[in-house]
């Protein structure tokens, strides 16, 4: 270990990193900053700023009355705005340590933020996305038809994806706010998202990693299905660890549902949209323990009562 960072006085659940060649060119700036500026959130209540070549504390962010669960960086503006369980979005300068302004409308703890082109993008246990201006903290959007809290968010080309703990995932279309499609498959919260290229990727606490076709989503018709039904399972034996990966091209409705279930409990029933169902194309199963504790922590600070720590599996 070459550095230990110490002063937070509770669990440490999002960071974020300035590079120091996005940080103003001034004396003091250049020589606090000299290998970059970390920037974290924990548990008790605040943010701190981080000097990376020393390990000190820069600065530390008071203002949130609850516990710091997700933060994004403006590193052009050298700008924090980090999301709480205290329902509010807050701005700081990260060099002086001053509170900018708070963005308050949310009825339930900010769960995840994303920052695209000066808007800030906030995940609620209130079930819903909000768009809003970085720079002045108005709401512009508010997007609905979540079933339960908000848990994931990333923007790709128009599109706002987003993952909740109702076990779907959801494209929003960010001009007009209308939902395009509805991802199931899932059975339980979805954790983390991410897209690449036409291929959209949804982690969840079900321990399943799930890849879905995004193409079309922008008004372009999309792709017809295969005219069979394919579906394979392969088994890869990796040393230590139990690995299944599934891969499935689109089923029919009363095919999909053959899928094992891993949990003990049955997922989640969620009513039939307007949309067009998706389904995945690669399915990655794994027993891990070490997620199902971190989950259950993550799920048990949003304290409202919407998401329950995952199920122990009989071994």
């Amino acid at each position: 270990m070459s550095r230990e960072f110490r002063g937070h006085r509770n669990c440490v659940l999002t960071l974020a990193y300035s590079a120091p060649w996005d940080l103003p060119s001034t004396p003091c700036v250049e020589e606090a900053a000299a290998g970059g500026l970390l920037v974290t959130g924990s548990t008790d209540g605040t943010a701190k700023v981080w000097q990376v070549a020393s390990g000190c504390c820069h600065q530390t962010l008071r203002g949130h009355t609850g516990a710091v669960l997700c933060l994004v960086l403006d590193t052009p503006g050298h700008t924090a705005f980090t999301g709480s369980t205290d329902a509010t979005i807050r701005a700081w300068d990260i060099l002086s340590g001053e509170q900018l302004r708070v963005f308050r409308e949310h009825q339930g703890s900010v769960i995840c933020l994303e920052l695209v082109n000066r808007l800030v993008y906030s995940g609620s246990a209130d079930r819903t996305v909000k768009c809003w201006l970085a720079d002045t903290g108005e709401c512009v959007r508010t997007f609905t038809a979540h079933r339960r809290n908000v848990s994931a968010l990333k923007y790709h080309a128009g599109t706002l994806f987003t993952g909740s703990g109702d076990a779907c995932a959801r494209a929003f279309d960010v001009q007009s706010g209308e939902l395009r499609r509805v991802f199931r498959g899932h059975t339980f919260i979805i954790n983390c998202i991410q897209v690449h290229g036409q291929v959209l990727y949804t982690a969840s606490h079900d321990g399943a990693l799930r890849l879905w076709d995004v193409r079309g989503l922008r008004g372009a018709p999309r792709p017809p299905p295969p005219t069979r039904s394919l579906s394979r399972l392969f088994s890869n034996k990796v040393p230590g660890e139990k690995l299944q990966v599934t891969v499935s091209a689109v089923e029919s409705s009363s095919s999909r549902c053959r899928e094992k279930h891993l949990l003990q409990e049955q997922p989640l029933q969620v009513e039939q949209p307007f949309q067009v169902e998706q389904h995945a194309l690669h399915s990655l199963n794994a027993e891990d323990t070490s997620s199902e504790r971190a989950g259950a922590a993550r799920a048990h600070l949003l304290g409202d009562g919407r998401v329950r720590p995952r199920a122990r599996m009989n071994r």
